[in-house]
């Protein structure tokens, strides 16, 4: 499972990824769309690429980049059962505590 709390814990992947939302980009169109220098943006591709939250192809001399849907599906099912399954204990303590005020360690 890639590890989407790297992948989006920095402002420059999420606003990558936000321009891999509306379609496919070269990286020379990545770069220009930002103030640092084409290998921090790299860097930056390099660690979406690792947690394959992108894909790159190559075309010609050009590498196009695009968000890897099925791996961000798997990411985001994982995360959203990671938060229910905190949501769940929380509560249960929460119940345990209004019931019989004790809290469970969990």
């Amino acid at each position: 499972m890639p590890d989407i709390y790297r992948a989006l814990g920095d402002p420059t992947r999420r606003r990558i990824l936000s321009m891999l939302k509306r379609g496919n980009k070269t990286q020379k169109e990545i770069v220009e769309a930002f103030a640092i220098s084409q290998p921090a943006i790299k860097k930056h591709l390099a660690i979406l690429l690792e947690e394959k939250i992108i894909a790159q192809e190559f075309q010609g001399k050009y590498r196009i980049y695009r968000l890897n849907l099925d791996s961000l599906q798997i990411a985001y099912n994982e995360m959203l059962q990671y938060i229910g399954d905190l949501l769940d204990n929380q509560l249960a303590s929460l119940k345990d505590y209004v019931e019989k005020g004790e809290i469970r360690d969990e």
